[in-house]
């Protein structure tokens, strides 16, 4: 009987792991990440601690990549100065980081042209895989794929500063 009971136990120990899906929140004990720097030409970002570059990641960017945002719809990825303001761990791009823009300036500029400036740019991943490395896709926001924007989320706080370059 004790066998039996031994038995049972033991596989339905084993089909509940089985049904066990991975988290997609990871933890991180690494230094802070006090900086994000994105290089638009170079399709590249890197975290920062202090002056000290933590990890690099390869991105996609707006189908238009060239170039400034300057109005919603443009499909550019902004530059300048901002920070991560959200978080969002529901969605439909994996998991995703808020960046502030439209600031001031960014404002101003599509105030000149009479345009709305846009907004909802994040550091996301992917919706499907097969749309990563295939050129610039998002619609100005900066995309890595879904395994690396787990670690993203886990490492970059509200509030830590983003520099994104031409």
């Amino acid at each position: 009987m004790k066998r039996r009971n031994l038995i049972l136990a033991g596989s339905a120990a084993l089909a509940l792991s089985a049904c066990a899906t991975k988290s997609k929140f990871k933890k991180y004990r690494g230094p802070e990440v006090t900086y994000v720097v994105v290089n638009k030409g170079a399709r590249e970002m890197f975290l920062f601690n202090n002056k000290k570059v933590i990890k690099k990641y390869k991105i996609d960017l707006g189908f238009a990549p060239i170039g400034d945002k300057f109005c919603e719809g443009d499909g550019r990825t902004p530059e300048g100065n901002y920070f991560i303001d959200r978080r969002n761990p529901n969605s439909k791009f994996h998991l995703s980081l808020g960046i502030s823009y439209p600031n001031a300036h960014d404002r101003a500029e599509a105030r000149a042209l009479g345009k709305p400036p846009g907004g909802d740019i994040f550091i996301h991943g992917e919706s499907k895989p097969w749309k990563l490395g295939r050129n610039d896709w998002t619609w100005g926001c900066i995309a890595v794929p879904n395994d690396e924007m787990e670690d993203l989320y886990a490492m970059i706080g509200n509030g830590t500063p983003i520099q994104i370059i031409p």
